[in-house]
């Protein structure tokens, strides 16, 4: 039997882990999995709901690691993970995505001969002033198994030099997550409480270091925001990072005046789904949104210089605008005008981003297992 450690450890990566745990159920005869959240992301108020919307279960273990440095935060991972793993021996760690917890739980299950699968493996946005990218280089070198969601991402890794027989091209598991939510976040009342009508509103997250961090960035960004807001409402529930900026920076009270801008609480992941797949356009800084919208039809503008997923962006609906506040508007108000309400599916969704993705990923693990 297979024991595998699942490791999660910020909101994304409940949405990715979700249907790969509910694969490893289907084969209790085979695999014995334990789920491991670090306890990165600390903040209750979206953590929790996360458990309830994707069906998860509590975690087996929780590190509860919280705040810190990226530094500071990493060690701590490690030095918790390093007594889990002694704990509870395990032939696989699988790490999601491209957070701290993702890099620290790598280098662990490395120095202690763990073998490490690396589910979306392969993202790059050469950008090394993310620290995303850092996490997701380091974990990509010493990963034993790497899973790609897309055909790119294999390019970038046999680039990178990665031996072929370790790469697996399985598809998007969050397309898996999208799929299955989609007709429960049909019963979510979200837009009865914000008083919306479908294809007449614009949904948004911003929450990057690099949109939220520098006041004269942020406010130009609000900028574009209140010009765009008289074409149709905005929608923003509001990060706790995000938020903290705009009262740091005194623009919580700009940000209150404009009417159009309608500012909610993080919100859990069917009342977001439900939100954003019945908006006419969506504005994110976020890395997730960029694929599910693509998926979706939805005109989508990422709000940063570059993407790790460019595929949204040759195959997808997604466009690069960064925050400057004159493209953020041209380009937002160019795809209202483009695009009705409903009609703006791309011609060809992205190989294999069909909702199996965790079938072939628990299929590889199992494949990659000595016999």
């Amino acid at each position: 039997m297979l024991r595998i450690i699942n490791v999660v450890g910020a909101r994304p990566n409940f949405m990715k882990i979700a249907p790969v745990i509910d694969e490893m159920r289907r084969r209790p005869a085979r695999i014995q999995s334990l789920l491991v959240h670090t306890g990165q992301h600390y903040d209750e108020s979206m953590s929790d709901s996360f458990f309830e919307d994707l069906q998860i279960p509590r975690p087996d273990i929780n590190l509860e690691i919280g705040s810190g440095s990226h530094s500071e935060q990493t060690a701590r991972i490690m030095i918790a993970f390093e007594r889990v793993l002694l704990e509870h021996p395990a032939d696989w760690v699988v790490v999601v995505g491209d957070v701290n917890s993702t890099m620290a739980a790598t280098i662990v299950a490395a120095k202690m001969n763990v073998r490490i699968t690396h589910v979306e493996a392969g993202l790059r946005s050469r950008d090394r002033t993310m620290p995303e990218e850092i996490n997701r280089v380091v974990t990509d070198s010493l990963a034993d198994l790497l899973l790609a969601p897309s055909r790119d991402a294999v390019e970038n890794l046999l680039r990178e030099g990665v031996a072929l027989e370790k790469i697996r091209f399985v598809g998007n598991v969050m397309i898996d997550t999208l799929f299955r939510n989609l007709e429960q976040a049909r019963g979510s009342r979200i837009l009865e409480r914000l008083k919306l009508q479908p294809g007449k509103f614009c949904a948004m997250t911003m929450h990057r270091p690099s949109n939220v961090d520098d006041k004269e960035t942020l406010s130009g960004i609000l900028d574009a925001l209140e010009t765009l807001g008289e074409r149709l409402p905005i929608v923003f529930p509001v990060h706790p990072r995000t938020r903290d900026r705009l009262e740091q920076f005194g623009l919580g009270e700009r940000v209150r005046r404009q009417v159009s801008l309608v500012l909610t609480e993080p919100l859990g992941y069917l009342d977001f789904l439900h939100l954003y797949s019945n908006s006419r356009l969506v504005l994110t800084d976020s890395g997730g949104i960029q694929e599910e919208t693509t998926v979706l039809g939805i005109p989508c503008l990422t709000l940063r210089e570059n993407t790790e997923r460019p595929i949204t962006v040759t195959e997808g609906t997604n466009k690069l605008v960064g925050n400057n506040p004159e493209s953020i508007l041209q380009t937002a108000l160019a795809a209202l005008d483009h695009f009705a309400y409903g009609d703006a599916r791309p011609a060809r969704v992205p190989e294999l981003w069909d909702g199996h993705a965790a079938v072939r990923i628990v299929d590889a693990l199992e494949q990659a297992s000595p016999k």
